[in-house]
């Protein structure tokens, strides 16, 4: 239906509702493969920003799809896109089992060992960057499905739909944790969990009648359309993809950026528009967001392994009750919140709760505390990304899917390039922090090794020269990695940090302009 003066077809919803899902099992059982040392990182060798690297390569082409397929997806209709979707999930789980057959050859050590570690790293990645494309084809259909479906109600609406982000947190979570012993033995049991919601969603929407987008049926022509986004969206996501692509396909600076700057003079002279100021600003406010809701859930299985092994839990189970968090608010609660709150006085609030849950959960010990500081974080990010897609889509309508979903493409493409490796930035130097207090800048340079990322050198914990320390100095190095990983998170509250100060500056502006209202066509 493109219109709630019409009855919704509640069948449709559903069945997005569930391939959403699918995107959080791809991404939860991922988190735990990278993020617990016992799998990728001994498996494959992976040190903390090589694993936030293979994590991101998994979000960043998210933006590609979603971005690319907003562009067409009126031409191709929502039923392709979804098809393509489903494809792109069996691909990965091809590429991932190839992964696994290559380091599980025979007679593996030394060199070759690190030979076949180096080619199953190469498939993972390729792997990731497929399943990123599936995720955010996902998106590009669903979002702009239920914006046309309740098009008087949107935030509340996105909000319902997008808790089946942290619904499939949660199931998978739970389901990971309790495969237990048969996970560590064989990962690919994690594989195949996406396979579950995947087929589900594939029957659902097979034969499915979607809506006419908002945008075509108002009359909005495919000019109008881009000129929402202009020009100056064009450049940031512009160069973000051809940075992306450059780091993929080594390509030089002068090189990204003469496609970056030919891209935009294009667009720009097609479109003849610089682009909303308002979208623009929410842009780039959506780095730092998902930054602080995809990178740190991501991480935070890894970073919080120590305090919750040492209570006697899961390591997961941090993620998984944060996720249920979002998951109960944003069903049953988002419509009464942003009623009472409003869009940006609720993005507001959530950014102060994410400070502080994400700063005491940077010291928290003891089960009671980690718990209560998860709630703050929890509460914290739950309507981060829906609401900031309801605002675009009821302040931005002319803009269609491009709109809707290219904020949430430019956040990807942020996090996997930026966002993510930064993470593991932070977390590595934290952790030589930790190691050298509790040892010393000596033991601390014979166990680090150099290395690189997109912002330049760092230091990293090389773990096979951990092992070969002492057990007594091994054990306080160990402590010391464990306490620097926690101790992160601090620094990773300066993202919503940044996000407050630029909520606050729009509550400003439209108090300046009589108050916040929806855009109608």
């Amino acid at each position: 239906m493109s219109s709630q003066d019409s009855q919704p077809d509640m069948k449709l919803f559903w069945g997005c509702f569930i391939a959403l899902i699918t995107t959080a099992f791809a991404f939860i059982t991922r988190a735990f493969l990278v993020g617990d040392p016992s799998y990728w990182p001994t498996t494959f060798g992976l040190d903390q920003v090589q694993g936030q690297v293979l994590f991101g390569a998994g979000i960043w082409p998210f933006a590609i799809s979603i971005i690319v397929f907003s562009l067409i997806i009126d031409q191709i209709g929502y039923r392709a896109a979804m098809i393509f979707s489903f494809i792109c999930y069996a691909l990965y789980a091809l590429l991932a089992f190839q992964a696994y057959g290559v380091v599980s050859a025979e007679g593996l050590t030394g060199d070759s060992l690190k030979a076949a570690q180096s080619e199953a790293y190469d498939l993972l990645y390729m792997g990731s960057i497929i399943l990123g494309l599936g995720n955010g084809t996902v998106e590009a259909f669903i979002n702009p499905v239920v914006a046309t479906m309740f098009n008087k109600d949107k935030t509340k609406w996105l909000n319902i739909l997008h808790a089946g982000w942290p619904g499939g947190l949660v199931i998978g979570g739970i389901l990971t944790i309790v495969l237990g012993e048969q996970a560590t033995e064989d990962w690919r049991i994690l594989i195949y969990l996406i396979a579950i919601p995947a087929i589900i969603y594939l029957v659902m929407l097979l034969k499915a009648r979607f809506p006419v987008n908002e945008r075509v049926s108002s009359g909005t022509t495919y000019k109008e359309m881009l000129a929402e986004f202009g020009a100056i969206g064009a450049l940031i996501a512009g160069y973000l993809i051809f940075r992306q692509l450059g780091m993929v396909f080594d390509w030089s600076d002068k090189m990204v950026y003469g496609l970056t700057a030919g891209g935009t003079v294009a667009y720009g002279l097609y479109c003849k528009s610089f682009g909303r100021p308002l979208l623009i600003f929410m842009c780039i406010i959506m780095i730092p967001l998902a930054t602080t809701e995809l990178g740190t859930d991501g991480a935070i299985t890894g970073l919080m392994e120590e305090p919750l092994k040492a209570a006697g839990q899961h390591p997961l189970l941090v993620l998984i009750y944060t996720s249920a968090i979002m998951m109960i608010l944003r069903f049953w609660f988002a419509g009464p919140i942003v009623a009472k709150l409003g869009p940006l006085g609720l993005l507001a609030t959530s950014a102060v709760l994410a400070i502080a849950g994400l700063y005491l959960l940077s010291t928290a010990s003891g089960l009671f505390a980690v718990f209560a500081c998860a709630t703050l974080y929890g509460f914290g990010k739950t309507f981060f990304w829906p609401t900031t897609l309801g605002v675009v889509s009821e302040q931005c309508p002319k803009g269609g899917a491009l709109t809707l979903n290219a904020i949430a493409g430019i956040g990807m493409l942020a996090v996997g390039i930026l966002g993510g490796p930064v993470i593991g930035k932070m977390t590595e130097d934290s952790i030589k922090v930790s190691v050298e207090n509790a040892t010393s800048e000596e033991t601390y340079e014979s166990i680090s090794k150099d290395s690189t990322y997109f912002l330049g050198a760092y230091t990293a914990i090389d773990g096979e020269k951990v092992g070969k320390l002492p057990e007594e100095n091994k054990k306080k190095v160990e402590e010391g990695i464990q306490n620097g990983k926690q101790g992160s998170l601090a620094s990773v509250a300066v993202f919503p940090f940044f996000m407050l100060a630029c909520y606050i500056a729009l509550i400003l502006y439209f108090k300046n302009k009589g108050g916040y209202k929806p855009v109608e066509l």
